[in-house]
């Protein structure tokens, strides 16, 4: 089952779920919960990509706006870096690292 991802919702890490922290120059995302992380591995590492969409995941900004943001910080097409960005999405959701506010 794939995991529907929604520009216009506004999405945030869930921080009562998980610990996100950087270690020796990685981004690495720990379930601390029962259920969360329960698919392939438990610990989830981002790339440089995964960290800036992490990061501006706040609860306020609809996932349009962080993908615009992000648009002026990387190079690539407006319509690669929002495949990426849902695609990094996905993952965080159907790890339920992440959850629509």
């Amino acid at each position: 089952m794939e995991t529907a991802v929604d520009l216009n919702a506004v999405y945030a890490p869930a921080e009562d779920d998980v610990v996100a922290r950087e270690l020796h120059g990685e981004f690495i995302i720990i379930p601390i919960s029962s259920g969360v992380g329960d698919l392939e591995d438990e610990i989830f590492s981002l790339n440089e990509t995964g960290k800036a969409v992490w990061d501006k995941l706040d609860g306020k900004k609809n996932l349009k706006e962080v993908t615009d943001e992000l648009a002026s910080d990387f190079e690539g097409s407006p319509d690669e870096i929002r495949d990426d960005v849902i695609g990094i999405m996905e993952e965080l959701l159907k790890r339920k690292i992440i959850l629509e506010c």
